[in-house]
């Protein structure tokens, strides 16, 4: 089967490495806009570059952040007190 995925858009996580990086080379090469995201944007730079197509390299957000203050919240329902990090 041949497909097309011309002005289409895709978000591929997980792409520096195995099956997201075979998907997003995969949905470049059938015309996909992709953005791609992964904590190791060294090798999702080098996916951009390999990419036939057109791909975006994102950088993630630290993984220690919490804008939304959601550890605080899930520990303060766990323990029936309000306790932050």
């Amino acid at each position: 089967m041949n497909y097309t995925l011309n002005d289409r858009v895709a978000l591929v996580t997980g792409a520096s490495s195995g099956i997201g990086q075979a998907t997003a080379l995969a949905l470049a090469e059938a015309g996909a806009k992709v953005a791609v995201a992964a904590r190791r944007t060294d090798r999702l730079e080098a996916l951009a570059e390999q990419a036939s197509g057109e791909i975006l390299a994102s950088r993630p957000t630290s993984p220690t952040s919490d804008p939304c203050g959601r550890r605080s919240r899930i520990r303060s329902s766990a323990s029936g007190s309000w306790t932050p990090w």
